[in-house]
């Protein structure tokens, strides 16, 4: 098997893009593969690996800009020697300017982000989406062939005039079927024991950084408010997740005297389990390549409301789409939420029927064969 180096800012196992990143490097490495990993961090377990060699990056002052600087240069040096031996070099997105295959997880040209923090905040996200663009642009012109982990990705690269459509191909991400299954009542009732988590009311639960609005929870707190000023609404809502913003939807939830209705949970490790004891994940993004938390939920056995345009939409049949939302407003999500409050088991069973069981079969492991198939194909053939 010839020689491969990824390239990404992490292949840990929490987040999407890194969680993907690090399935494919480990399926590579099982299967003998001599694999080079450019990174600021890397998983223990693919240290273990003899096959495996890492090249660190230093991510100076912890910033994601700054970071991806030196992951360019660190980058396109191990690919000259990578490439000089017949290897294959997979990058991401704008992260490193090389002419291989570049595995897109999120198009910087398709949402301007927006936060509230501060007028400082807000120019240093202007000046880094900027750069995040024009480097996305500059790479993605170079690549042979392209790797999107939704149609909904593969159709804003297009839109974009970022790649051709007949260099794109899309897998959809995968899962660990053995972390993400629907839980029995035993199980829910012992989770919820050893979580802290409420007995008697139903769990909704958020997942999503809050450094910026991207991801609605701005529209869920408005709607979170409106749905517990009527007296037959019960659930809790955990938040799981961190960012810049998180101070001021602290103060805010004292401002609504909401702190025993919206609980924050801050980054957590076992968001498996977390999700097997909630029956309920809400993701109001306002964009979302693809979304593994909702994946994860889905295959789960639990209900989850996102908005239609998110690239994970896909996955839902025509029987759930109801789940969808049409549109990011307080109005349309309260209308969700009841609407699947009114009728959860309803929910739950088509959810299970309809989605859970094809998603769980869908594994990393098959997600990395696509990937391999589609690189070892030429490209001409992808159309």
């Amino acid at each position: 098997m010839k020689p491969f180096l990824l390239v990404a800012a992490d292949f840990i196992k929490t987040g999407g893009m890194d969680r993907a990143n690090y399935a494919l490097a480990d399926y590579l490495a099982r299967q003998g593969a001599e694999v080079h990993l450019v990174s600021h961090r890397i998983d223990i377990e693919l240290q273990t690996y003899p096959n495996v060699v890492w090249h660190p990056v230093p991510k100076v002052a912890n910033s994601n800009f700054l970071g991806e600087f030196f992951i360019d240069r660190v980058g396109q040096f191990w690919a000259r020697q990578i490439t000089q031996r017949g290897g294959r070099v997979l990058v991401n997105g704008g992260n490193c300017s090389w002419g291989d295959v570049n595995w897109v997880h999120y198009v910087h040209a398709a949402y301007q982000p927006e936060s509230k923090v501060s007028t400082l905040q807000r120019a240093k996200i202007a000046v880094t989406h900027q750069y995040f663009c024009q480097a996305e642009r500059r790479s993605l012109q170079q690549a042979q062939l392209i790797i999107t982990n939704s149609e909904r990705t593969r159709t804003d690269l297009v839109q974009h005039q970022l790649a051709p459509a007949s260099k794109v191909r899309s897998i959809y991400y995968g899962i660990d079927p053995t972390l993400f299954y629907p839980a029995a009542p035993e199980e829910i009732r012992s989770l919820r024991q050893q979580l802290n988590l409420p007995l008697d009311c139903p769990i909704v639960v958020f997942i999503g950084a809050l450094s910026d609005r991207r991801k609605g929870f701005d529209v869920l707190f408005e709607a979170w408010k409106r749905l517990c000023q009527t007296p037959a609404w019960k659930a809790q809502l955990f938040v799981i997740g961190r960012g810049a913003e998180l101070p001021i939807w602290k103060q805010k939830l004292m401002d609504a005297s909401l702190v025993d209705r919206i609980h924050f949970l801050g980054f957590r490790s076992d968001v498996p389990d977390l999700l097997r004891a909630s029956d309920c994940l809400v993701a109001p993004t306002r964009y979302e390549a693809y979304g593994l938390g909702v994946h994860e939920a889905l295959c789960c056995g639990i209900p989850a409301i996102v908005t239609e345009t998110a690239g994970v939409a896909e996955r839902y049949s025509s029987e759930c789409r109801n789940l969808l939302l049409s549109e990011v407003t307080v109005i349309e999500l309260v209308k969700k939420l009841l609407d699947w409050s009114n009728s959860q088991d309803h929910y739950q069973a088509l959810i299970r029927s309809q989605i859970t069981r094809k998603l769980r079969r869908e594994t990393w492991d098959e997600m990395a064969k696509q990937m391999l198939d589609a690189i070892e194909t030429p490209t001409s053939v992808l159309v």
